[in-house]
C-alpha cells in the first residue's frame, strides 16, 4: 500500500531532522549522560519536528544498545515501539482525549512498572486542547512522577497551557525551518524516490511551505510525476500565478492602467489561478519591494526570493508611503477574501483601488509641497508667526515702509513722517509737535484684529494643556467661538446659547488670563458674550419648530 511522502520518510533519529540542531544536541547529551528530565514540553509551529522528536526520544530511553544518544532502531525495544506493538510507549491526541476523565485513567495506569521496556513514556499531542480540570488532575503526577515514568508534552500554542504545568516540564521551543533546510530535505526524498527535482521547483515548494517540513513534503508527493518536477508544473498543480505574472500586474498597478490590470486578473482567474494565492504573491511583492528600497544591497538575504532582482528593481522608483500604502490594502482584500463568495469580485476591486490610491508621478508629493509653500506665505501675510521661530520681528515688513519717503524733499509738511524730525521751530506749534511722536503707536491697536487669528492659535495651544478636554473643544471650534482683542480687553463671542455656560467657569476665565499674560505679555479682562441672532434666523428657528404638532405659539 503506498504510504505518503511526509509518512514515509518522518526522521528516525536526532540526526535526521533538520534545522532543529539546538534541540537535537542537547537531546543527545542527556541520554547519553543519563541527566533525563521526567517531563518535556516541545513547543513550535506545524510540521517543525515536535512528534518526530517525540517518538525518537521514545525509542532513545528505551533502546538496548544506543549509539552516541541516538536509538540504534534495531533492537527488539526500538522495533517494538514503531510498530505500536509495545503498549508500555502511548501516543496520546489531547483534541479527542481532553476531558478529566481521560487523565484520571492515565493517572491510574501510569503508577504500574513497563512490562517490557525500562520507561514508560506516554507521548500527548496537542496539550493544550486539555479543559481546566485535566490540566488539574495531571499536576501531581507530573511534578513527582514514579521512576519509570516519562512524559513529552507536544503544543502549537504555548499560551494556552497553564504556567503551573510550564513550571514542571523542561521546555524545548522548535524553530520554523529556512527555505534552504527544506529545499535540501525535498531534494534529497526526490533523490532517494528516483524522480527529478528541479532547484527552482524546491526553491519554491520551500517557499510554500512556509517553514514546515510536512507540508513541503505533501506538496512534493502533490507535484510527483514521472518527469522532472519543475516550477512550471508546481505552478500548475498548486494555483500559482507565478512571479513573471505578478511582477507584470503589479506594473499596471505602478503605472495606474486599471484596465491593463483587470485584464490579468481575468486571465489568471480563467485558467484556474486561486484568488488568495494570487493576493499573497503581490503581498511578498510588495513586502520584497520595501526591502530593497529600505535595506539596499545589505537587505539581499532578506527577500523572499521569489522575485529576481531585475523584476524588483523595475519598481524602484515607487514611493515608500505608496508601497506601504498598497501593502495596506493588499492585507485589507486578503482578509475580505474569506468573508466572501465572491473571491474574483473581491481581487478585481483590491486591483482597481491599487491602481487609483496615488497620482501617478509623484504628483500627490508635489500638491503637499505646493499646499505648504502657499500656507506659508499666507501665514507671513497676516501675521501669523511660525511655531518653534523665536525671531519675531518680520524683517520684510521694516523695509517696505521705509521704501516710501526717499525722496525727502517732496513730502509735504503733512506728512507724519517728517513732524518729528523738523526741531528747527519748536515755538510754533509745539505742543502739536510733541504729541505727534505717538502717533505711530497707534496702529498698534487696529492691527490686533488683523493679528487675533495668530494670537488665539497660539493661546489654544497653550489652553490645551491646562484645560480639560471637553473645555478645550468648546475653546477650540471656530464655527462657534470668535476671539476679539481690543487693547487689553479680549471678548469671545459665542454663537450658540450653550458655550457660554461652559467656558465662562471661574478656573477656565483664569486660565485664559494667564495665557494671555504668557503670549502677549497683557493683563486682560476676558468677556463672553452671545451673539445676537439676526431677525432672519430668528425667523428660521421658529419655522423649524412650527414643523412639530405639539408646539403652539402664542
Amino acid at each position: 500500500m503506498y504510504q505518503a511522502l511526509y509518512r514515509k520518510w518522518r526522521p528516525r533519529t536526532f540526526s535526521d531532522v533538520a534545522g532543529q540542531e539546538h534541540i537535537t544536541e542537547t537531546l543527545k547529551r542527556q541520554i547519553e549522560t543519563g541527566r533525563l528530565s521526567h517531563a518535556y514540553l516541545f513547543v513550535g509551529t506545524r510540521g517543525t519536528g515536535k512528534t518526530s522528536c517525540a517518538k525518537i526520544l521514545a525509542r532513545a530511553v528505551n533502546c538496548l544498545h544506543p549509539v552516541n544518544g541516538e536509538p540504534c532502531n534495531e533492537c527488539a525495544a526500538c522495533v517494538g515501539i514503531e510498530n505500536g506493538s509495545i503498549l508500555d510507549v502511548v501516543e496520546l491526541d489531547a483534541a479527542s482525549n481532553n476531558g478529566v476523565d481521560n487523565v484520571r485513567a492515565l493517572r491510574e495506569e501510569a503508577v504500574y512498572s513497563p512490562a517490557a521496556v525500562k520507561k514508560r513514556v506516554y507521548i500527548v499531542d496537542e496539550v493544550h486542547m486539555l479543559s481546566g480540570a485535566a490540566f488539574n488532575a495531571l499536576l501531581k503526577i507530573l511534578e513527582e512522577p514514579p521512576e519509570h515514568l516519562m512524559f513529552i508534552l507536544a503544543t502549537t500554542e504555548l499560551h494556552k497551557v497553564p504556567a503551573t504545568i510550564l513550571s514542571r516540564c523542561q521546555r524545548f521551543s522548535f524553530r520554523r525551518l529556512s527555505r534552504e533546510a527544506v529545499a535540501g530535505r525535498l531534494s534529497y526524498v526526490a533523490g532517494q524516490e528516483g524522480f527529478d527535482l528541479t532547484p527552482g521547483a524546491a526553491e519554491l515548494l520551500a517557499r510554500l511551505a512556509d517553514g514546515s517540513m510536512r507540508d513541503g513534503l505533501s506538496l512534493l508527493d502533490q507535484c510527483r510525476t514521472d518527469g522532472p518536477v519543475d516550477e512550471e508544473r508546481v505552478m500548475n498543480v498548486v494555483g500559482l500565478a507565478g512571479a513573471r505574472e505578478t511582477a507584470e500586474l503589479f506594473s499596471r498597478v505602478r503605472d495606474g492602467d486599471a484596465a491593463g490590470a483587470l485584464e490579468i486578473v481575468d486571465r489568471l482567474y480563467s485558467s484556474g489561478r486561486d484568488m488568495e494565492a494570487l493576493l499573497d504573491e503581490l503581498s511578498r511583492l510588495v513586502r520584497d519591494i520595501l526591502v530593497m528600497k529600505l535595506t539596499g544591497t545589505k537587505g539581499q538575504g532578506l527577500l523572499s526570493g521569489a522575485f529576481d532582482s531585475a523584476a524588483l528593481r523595475g519598481f524602484e522608483k515607487m514611493s515608500v508611503p505608496r508601497l506601504l500604502r498598497c501593502a495596506e490594502i493588499v492585507a485589507g482584500a486578503a482578509v475580505e477574501l474569506g468573508r466572501t463568495s465572491g473571491r474574483r469580485t473581491a481581487v478585481e476591486l483590491c486591483v482597481v483601488r491599487l491602481c487609483g490610491n496615488e497620482p501617478a508621478g509623484g504628483e500627490l508629493e508635489a500638491r503637499v509641497d505646493r499646499l505648504e509653500t502657499l500656507v506659508e506665505r499666507c501665514g507671513k501675510l497676516m501675521g501669523v508667526p511660525r511655531e518653534k521661530k523665536e525671531k519675531e520681528p518680520d524683517p520684510e515688513p521694516e523695509p517696505v515702509r521705509e521704501t516710501a519717503p526717499e525722496p525727502e524733499e517732496q513730502r509735504t509738511p503733512e506728512s507724519p513722517a517728517l513732524e518729528p524730525e523738523a526741531p528747527a521751530a519748536p515755538e510754533q506749534g509745539a505742543p502739536a509737535v510733541s504729541e505727534a511722536p505717538a502717533e505711530p503707536e497707534v496702529p498698534t491697536e487696529p492691527e490686533a484684529p488683523a493679528d487675533t487669528e495668530g494670537f488665539w492659535d497660539r493661546m489654544l495651544a497653550r489652553l490645551r494643556e491646562t484645560l480639560d478636554i471637553p473645555t478645550y473643544a468648546f475653546l477650540s471650534d471656530r464655527t462657534d467661538i470668535t476671539a476679539e482683542l481690543s487693547g487689553d480687553s479680549l471678548k469671545l463671542t459665542c454663537k450658540s446659547v450653550f458655550t457660554p455656560n461652559a467656558i465662562s467657569a471661574p478656573e477656565v476665565l483664569d486660565a485664559i488670563r494667564k495665557t494671555a499674560k504668557e503670549v502677549l505679555g497683557l493683563d486682560v479682562s476676558v468677556r463672553v458674550v452671545t451673539e445676537e441672532a439676526t431677525e432672519g434666523e430668528k425667523r428660521a428657528r421658529l419655522d423649524s419648530l412650527s414643523r412639530f404638532g405639539n408646539v403652539e405659539f402664542r
